[in-house]
């Protein structure tokens, strides 16, 4: 039976309360940078959709995916993949970059002008981080890290990202602090 760093087993947490801190959590996060993004574009147009940002987030996580890679990872139709990341190359959030390997092949990789937009995110994310760092002992980033480790490998099976995937190895470096 799992347990808690104190020995308690898992039959004692309120597993509600424990989904609802989860979610609070994530929510959070999420709405931090809503803010943020918002007050970028008081004084200008936006620039992504929605559908835009959720593209390239996904591009960016799977780490330069072919567009068939992003397609079947978005269970979409290559040429609706193509159709988007079209306008997100006119926009300059993204550019294809030749395969060294297959010279038919061309990788998505995040523009500079993406990689500041998602600075909104990272660095808050950053933030939280040092917080913890500060807030708890070794043993507890050790078990913070072991926790989502277990989680990204195994309880999300669903969410491969495959070797873009850091997870393991950032949960590990928390602990490592």
């Amino acid at each position: 039976m799992p347990s808690d760093t104190w020995g308690a087993s898992v039959e004692t947490v309120d597993n509600l309360q424990l989904e609802e801190k989860f979610s609070a959590v994530y929510n959070k996060f999420k709405l931090h940078f809503y803010q943020e993004t918002f007050a970028r574009w008081q004084n200008r147009e936006a620039s992504l959709t929605t559908v835009e940002a959720f593209a390239m987030e996904t591009i960016y996580a799977l780490g330069e995916p072919t567009v068939h890679e992003f397609a079947q990872f978005m269970r979409i139709s290559s040429s609706n993949a193509a159709y988007k990341i079209s306008s997100l190359i006119k926009k300059g959030y993204i550019e294809k970059v030749q395969s060294e390997v297959d010279g038919r092949e061309y990788h998505l990789r995040p523009t500079q002008k993406y990689l500041d937009y998602y600075n909104i995110s990272s660095s808050y994310i950053h933030d939280v981080m040092e917080r913890i760092k500060h807030r708890f002992s070794i043993e507890d980033l050790a078990k913070l890290g072991e926790i989502l480790s277990v989680v990204s490998a195994e309880l999300m099976p669903e969410v491969n990202l495959g070797d873009a995937s850091s997870a393991d190895g950032a949960a590990e470096d928390v602990g490592a602090r």
